[in-house]
């Protein structure tokens, strides 16, 4: 999928309307606790105010039930841009109107402004035709660099889409490479890590990187499910049992390509302060729960990682949240951040948040900003805020 980048414009003179993704943590004091997705829009940004754009910028953020709320304002976002940028970033507090239609227009080369949260507009979710028309009135282009929420067909995403020339930025460029690459043409022996609690979540991701991958190790609480699927007593542990013959059938498809733990860190409860024990798979004791992969399985997972070329990691390992349980996502990220000869691709979400844990970030090729849209691309599901984008060989 060749689409249109920022790299392909002449932005002399023109307004760039960018959807980037400032859904970050907030805590009560207004502070942000995690500015990587700031940071990653910072080149696409630089980028276009240096060929001479000016810059609306827009990003949802949280769930807010489209109205205004002040626990989810931008504003501390737009204070955070300015101190990285060095520069004054506007604020109008609002989304669209007037005022907002004034101050684009008042922009000169090089100056930007931050929308209000799109999500304080009841549109946008709904991706409202009036609402996208009103958010493409104050730009000459669109970008997208909102990878993150390219999965959702909303007014700021696809629908202001539909009125402007539109292109990727130069995030959603790296992201579809990376990404794209390692499905459709990935340096081999390709190995996917696979973690996170539910073996239904990943059902399309397994079924799709099976035909694409030389091994899928399994951890996390969905690898209990596959052990209970091969007749183990997992006690305790979190088994989904509607989906033990999907499992089972995953398995058979596999033939071999699909690794499970041999061990497992078990717990009396779920709880930080709980006894534990590492056991083999079959010796789970009575009402215990596993809640981390064990030093064997950690052993067996990095002896098939050892020679890989491409190594595509989405899910955590184990309740790694609680430090007792973080010893197989944390040794995961460990181990990749050894694998120099290897493209390693960390798939958003929680393996992203761990890897920023871990201090790794800088010594994985690509973590990505995308949890449930790096999932669906895994799946190989189109995303719509990806296919509003023009094609390479579209008009300028």
């Amino acid at each position: 999928m060749r689409k249109r980048t920022v790299r392909d414009i002449d932005w002399q003179g023109k307004r760039a309307l960018v959807r980037v993704d400032f859904n970050v943590p907030i805590d009560g004091d207004g502070r942000i606790t995690d500015d990587a997705r700031v940071r990653a829009s910072l080149p696409t940004v630089e980028f276009l105010r240096a060929q001479g754009a000016s810059l609306v910028l827009m990003s949802h953020l949280g769930r807010p039930e489209g109205a205004p709320d002040p626990r989810y304002s931008l504003l501390p976002v737009a204070r955070r841009l300015e101190q990285l940028l060095k520069s004054d970033v506007r604020f109008p507090g609002a989304i669209i109107g007037p005022v907002v239609e004034e101050a684009a227009t008042d922009l000169g080369p090089g100056e930007l402004m931050l929308l209000e949260n799109t999500r304080f507009e009841a549109g946008e979710t709904s991706n409202d035709p009036a609402l996208s028309a009103a958010l493409a009135r104050l730009g000459d282009l669109f970008v997208n660099d909102a990878f993150g929420s390219a999965h959702r067909a909303h007014a700021s995403t696809t629908g202001a889409a539909g009125h402007l020339p539109s292109v990727a930025g130069l995030l959603m460029e790296k992201e579809l490479a990376f990404l794209g690459d390692a499905l459709e043409s990935p340096s081999r022996p390709f190995v996917a890590i696979l973690g996170g609690a539910k073996v239904s979540d990943k059902i399309a991701v397994i079924e799709n990187l099976l035909q694409r991958v030389d091994a899928i190790l399994v951890g996390g609480g969905m690898a209990n499910t596959f052990l209970a699927a091969c007749g183990q007593r997992m006690e305790a542990s979190l088994v989904e049992t509607g989906a033990l013959d999907t499992a089972r059938a995953l398995l058979r498809a596999g033939d071999g390509i699909i690794q499970l733990p041999v061990d497992l860190v078990t717990a009396d409860r779920f709880a930080a302060e709980a006894a534990r024990c590492t056991v083999s798979v079959e010796d789970v004791p009575a009402g215990w729960m596993a809640l981390d992969i064990g030093a064997a399985t950690v052993a067996h997972f990095a002896n098939r990682l050892a020679g890989a070329r491409t190594v595509l990691w989405n899910g955590p390992m184990g309740v790694f949240e609680l430090p007792a349980f973080a010893h197989g996502t944390n040794a995961i990220a460990e181990m990749l951040a050894t694998l120099s000869h290897a493209t390693t691709i960390v798939g958003g979400g929680d393996s992203a948040a761990a890897v920023r844990q871990a201090g790794l970030v800088e010594r994985m090729t690509h973590v990505s900003t995308g949890g449930g849209a790096s999932l669906e691309f895994l799946e190989g599901r189109v995303l719509p805020g990806v296919a509003a984008l023009d094609d390479k060989d579209g008009d300028p």
